[in-house]
């Protein structure tokens, strides 16, 4: 499976952007998509939309929903994430009084084929390998948007199997969107690009902030022990390798070949309209369809007079049919994004 390439160059425009820079990235998202980005914020004054995020596990989901949400109408989109939402009922159960909360909504709201027994017991018992039950997503999201005034909601991580496809189109009666459009936002990218997201992962030991020594480095990377590490630019202490991200994605090797199975399942439904964004170009299309800096960087170090220097250069790789490609920075794919969103709308 592998989407359209979505072109972002503008003809005959010199201009370039440091898109590390937030000024710069307000200013690039006015050039490319100001009109449209106007039509959005008009139609969220009145109007509320549910977007489903349908992706491979690291392929960008949460980045570009909250970029969009940051750079359209922060006030009126909210971005939710099923995986949080079953991590903070983790944290519920462990608080007696909250644990009866959650048990007695469940009495009240829960219908599914489990007993309420079976299900709390699969909440304190569950492994993350195992999938909940599909009914009790839905009504432990219902639950979370009780919590929330009525806004656009973009949902990530829902739907997870086949039966939850048709029924998460029924999701909107859930959260009183009822009158609201959906629509699936579907994300393409290669493995490859997983991989190194993975394999080259660095997260502060204090913030959890993470990094990417070969893609996302910090301001600070220093050479101990015969390799480079990078400096928490918050806490200035060493990052560090998740356990296993020396793997890649071997290890979710079987989630990844499902997700991409329930995304080419998506596509082929009627009724509801579809977003598709892609990651990465062909490098021989590239000239044509975006500006060199919307391009990954890939970054090195060498050490000079003892001091490390950051360089950098295209990233290339090659994508899942083998076709040299470069990766794209999260901004010109949340500019296909919102165009394609205007033009789902009928704005």
């Amino acid at each position: 499976m592998k989407f359209p390439v979505f072109k972002t160059k503008i003809p005959n425009l010199s201009k370039k952007f440091n898109l590390t820079d937030p000024e710069q990235t307000k200013e690039y998202f006015q050039l490319k998509a100001g009109r449209e980005i106007e039509k959005l914020r008009e139609y969220l004054k009145e109007n509320t939309f549910v977007a489903y995020f349908l992706g491979k596990k690291n392929s960008g989901k949460g980045t570009y929903s909250k970029m969009f949400a940051e750079i359209v109408a922060p006030d009126r989109i909210d971005h939710f994430s099923i995986g949080d939402m079953v991590r903070g009922v983790d944290e519920e159960l462990k608080d007696e009084e909250k644990k009866k909360k959650l048990i007695s909504y469940l009495e009240k709201n829960y219908r599914g084929p489990y007993s309420l027994e079976e299900i709390i017991y699969s909440l304190e018992h569950r492994s993350t390998k195992e999938l909940l039950p599909t009914e009790l997503i839905l009504v432990l999201a219902k639950r979370e948007m009780e919590k929330r005034e009525k806004k656009t909601i973009f949902i990530d991580g829902f739907p997870r199997e086949l039966d939850q496809v048709g029924l998460s189109l029924f999701f909107r009666d859930l959260i009183g969107h009822r009158d609201d459009p959906d629509v699936f936002v579907l994300i393409d990218v290669p493995n490859t690009v997983i991989d190194e997201r993975i394999k080259w992962r660095r997260v502060c030991p204090k913030c959890n902030t993470p990094r990417n020594l070969k893609l996302l480095p910090t301001k600070e990377v220093i050479f101990e022990d015969g390799q480079f590490h990078l400096i928490c630019d918050n806490c200035k202490v060493k990052m560090v390798k998740k356990e296993g991200d020396e793997f890649g994605i071997e290890p979710i090797k079987e989630r990844l070949e499902k997700e991409g199975y329930l995304m080419e399942k998506a596509l082929q439904l009627y009724g509801i309209p579809k977003i598709l964004l892609r990651n990465s170009i062909p490098v021989s299309m590239a000239k044509d369809y975006i500006d060199d800096y919307e391009i990954t960087p890939e970054y090195y170090y060498e050490v000079q007079n003892g001091k490390v220097v950051i360089r950098e250069k295209p990233w290339i790789f090659k994508d899942d049919e083998g076709v040299e490609s470069y990766s794209l920075l999260p901004q010109p794919v949340v500019v296909s994004f919102i165009k394609q969103l205007v033009e789902v709308l009928n704005l």
